[in-house]
């Protein structure tokens, strides 16, 4: 068997066996041509070597790629060559010392409460796109610390009661509940019945259930959220650039920063993990000691 026909037998287990999002397996498949780039999607797998690999991630390093992209392309293909081994394409596994390299500390980015009233009132004083959307968009995403896949594929039918909650799935395909303030919800209400003018207006008999939809009607896609943030946090709007996942790290980091129990935020955040919801508690403290050294008189 050589590489593209394993691959492409390897993104169909990911999707149809173990149930990986569409995202993730297309995380897994540009990974993997990169593989192919530097090998041949023609060289038969029994003939990869481990020394093939090191040159691949060689070739990544010399491309001036982040250590980030290089692990995950180790982790792609330590899976990929796990998987052959698993069902005895290969008799010895070559990938199986590869070791992901050292990743640098880096701070999560979030928003000061400032940030977050400046960048929400974008869509209320700026005519960029679509407002009462956009509102909505940008306070459910910060009061629930959802994420942004979490919200695109939110529907109408996953909210329960008065729309102060609703019921999301995450990674690994496990569901949660999520919850949304007094203002998300008055928010939601508006830009509601915007979307019900626009279906009526466009004339569409089917209209999508998911909850955010462009002008054309269609839903929105993770891309077209992207686009909707970097309107309002480019040099039309703030001028401060904020990615979509700048909402969640805020939430989270507001939460703890207000004395809200750990792993409470961590069921809320989705976490399999608690380690991973802990690097807000270190990041809260180190923005404590900042403020105290900018502010006291003898620091």
């Amino acid at each position: 068997m050589d590489l593209q026909s394993l691959t492409d037998e390897f993104i169909l287990y990911l999707s149809a066996v173990r149930g990986l999002s569409d995202n993730t397996c297309i995380g897994y498949k540009n990974d993997l041509a990169k593989l192919m780039e530097f090998l041949s999607p023609h060289m038969e797998v029994g003939d990869v070597t481990k020394e093939n690999l090191l040159l691949c991630i060689g070739q990544l390093s010399k491309q001036k790629m982040s250590s980030a992209t290089v692990n995950r392309f180790i982790a792609a293909v330590r899976t990929m060559f796990a998987y052959a081994h698993k069902f005895n394409y290969i008799q010895k596994n070559p990938a199986l010392e590869l070791k992901t390299v050292k990743l640098p500390k880096k701070m999560p980015r979030f928003m000061t409460q400032g940030e977050v009233n400046e960048l929400c009132s974008e869509p209320v004083t700026k005519e960029l796109l679509w407002g009462n959307r956009d509102l909505a968009l940008f306070k459910m995403l910060y009061s629930s610390g959802c994420r942004v896949s979490e919200i695109t594929n939110l529907k109408l039918g996953d909210f329960r009661g008065n729309y102060s909650s609703a019921v999301v799935t995450g990674k690994g395909d496990k569901q949660r509940i999520v919850y949304f303030d007094d203002s998300s919800v008055a928010a939601l209400r508006l830009y509601l019945a915007d979307r019900t003018k626009l279906i009526a207006q466009n004339g569409i008999k089917e209209p999508t259930q998911k909850l955010f939809i462009n002008q054309k009607g269609e839903p929105l896609t993770t891309g077209g959220i992207r686009y909707i943030i970097n309107r309002y946090s480019g040099p039309e709007g703030t001028n401060h650039h904020m990615n979509p996942h700048a909402f969640r790290h805020t939430f989270a980091t507001t939460m703890i920063g207000n004395g809200a129990d750990v792993r409470m935020v961590q069921e809320m955040l989705g976490h399999s993990s608690i380690s991973t919801t802990q690097r807000y508690t270190h990041i809260t403290t180190e923005k404590l000691i900042e403020t105290y050294n900018k502010a006291h008189p003898h620091s």
